[in-house]
């Protein structure tokens, strides 16, 4: 929250993680926003893009129809994956309660097989299954395969580093545990130096540290994603909003 003209007002903190060239994870850029809609996050990933950003090979987040259209927009070649704890989320919503357990279960097999061919082939099982007794909840998941298996286009060793946005929660939760502190920011620009400053204090982190994903994998993972028409190197995007 921040006063603006005499109120207070909700904004967002819109953060992109990457891994890098190098195999580190890095932080992109972060940017508050009146409003988590379109125009907010095309604002932000046009000023990624500008400062630099380029090469990106996927990117992960949630299926915020502004945010798609953003990385559509600014980000051509980039594959999207849809983040499965976020879509098992939406399905659980369309599930009735009590069939809920097996119905996760049955989600979770489908990330559990050895290789692309077995995933999208369990996929299909999983739809059949569901088909006969909740059929609604059949259609949600036949929907969603394009987007929630995306991940299968890329090395397996990279498949739990990319599948979700899960890895960016430790420091989403940062994120609110400074800003809770708080409360009530004067204006944006407090938002920015005091977000900011968790957000270096993780780059540095992150730089010193051992590398996120195995060079030999990232390379495979130029070979196997989309192709791009730049002769950069390979880049993943993580998007959020704190």
């Amino acid at each position: 929250k921040v006063r603006e003209s005499g109120r207070v007002v909700p904004v967002h903190a819109m953060v992109a993680t990457g891994i890098n060239r190098d195999g580190h994870r890095e932080i992109l850029g972060i940017q508050v926003s009146t409003a988590e809609d379109g125009a907010g996050w095309l604002s932000f990933f046009r000023d990624l893009t500008a400062r630099g950003l380029s090469g990106v090979k996927l990117v992960t987040s949630d299926a915020h129809a502004g945010l798609k259209a953003a990385i559509a927009a600014t980000l051509p070649g980039a594959a999207w994956q849809r983040c499965r704890t976020h879509y098992a989320a939406n399905l659980m919503a369309t599930t009735p309660k009590a069939s809920w357990p097996w119905v996760k279960t049955l989600l979770h097999s489908i990330y559990d097989q050895p290789d692309a061919q077995e995933v999208h082939a369990q996929f299909d099982r999983v739809v059949e299954a569901l088909d006969h007794k909740h059929p609604k909840v059949a259609d949600h998941l036949a929907g969603a395969r394009e987007d929630i298996l995306t991940f299968t286009s890329f090395p397996k060793e990279a498949w739990r580093k990319i599948w979700s946005n899960n890895p960016n929660e430790r420091l989403n939760k940062e994120i609110r545990r400074r800003t809770d502190v708080v409360g009530i920011f004067p204006n944006r620009e407090a938002i920015i130096r005091l977000v900011g400053a968790v957000l270096a204090e993780q780059h540095d982190e992150w730089a010193e540290g051992r590398r996120y994903m195995n060079l030999e994998v990232l390379q495979h993972a130029q070979q196997l994603g989309t192709d791009t028409t730049e002769e950069v190197p390979p880049q993943t995007i993580e998007a959020l909003a704190a």
